[in-house]
């Protein structure tokens, strides 16, 4: 059984430098659909692999678009050479892409980013438009529904901000 939240808790205690994106971004910023898996865009770094690696290291991660399944324990020079990872780990399925298309790699996708709340823990997710502007990018038919509803999630809390609060005056 996926367990998203502890598994995003994990990687951000492990000290993983990623964005949220994709699936589980949109449903974070209130749309109604649901996601099969996580999907980060991540530092490729060597030193961040690793950590990212340390992190799941008894979740028994493996690399889940391989025949064999082969178990994502590399050493550094095959670390190196990395632009995507997509896992399988006991707590569900985790794809870590080096960049985002329509916005660039982790360094660009990181200046479209915010901090939210996870359980306590400060982690980096999409800005709304930032997301829009990526799902708009793939221009893939299931994404069709997710910018509808990040669009009406984004106009709707721009007018919020607009709206001028009124308060009755008090008698003094």
């Amino acid at each position: 059984m996926p367990d998203f939240v502890q598994l995003l808790c994990r990687l951000v205690d492990g000290k993983v430098d990623f964005v949220l994106v994709g699936g589980l971004a949109a449903a974070t910023h209130g749309c109604t659909l649901v996601t099969q898996d996580i999907d980060l865009c991540v530092n490729l770094a060597l030193p961040n692999l690793e950590r990212l690696q340390r992190a799941l290291a008894d979740l028994h991660p493996v690399h889940r678009l391989t025949p064999r399944k082969i178990p994502f324990h590399h050493e550094a020079t095959v670390l190196a050479e990395l632009k995507n990872i997509y896992l399988q780990t006991d707590w569900g399925q985790l794809d870590c892409l080096g960049d985002v298309k329509g916005l660039g790699d982790y360094r660009r996708v990181l200046t479209q980013s915010q901090t939210f709340d996870l359980n306590g823990r400060p982690c980096r997710i999409l800005t709304l438009q930032a997301l829009i502007t990526a799902k708009q990018a793939m221009n893939r038919p299931r994404d069709i529904e997710t910018i509808r509803q990040l669009t009406v999630i984004l106009e709707l809390k721009k007018s919020a901000k607009t709206r001028k609060v009124i308060h009755p005056k008090t008698k003094s």
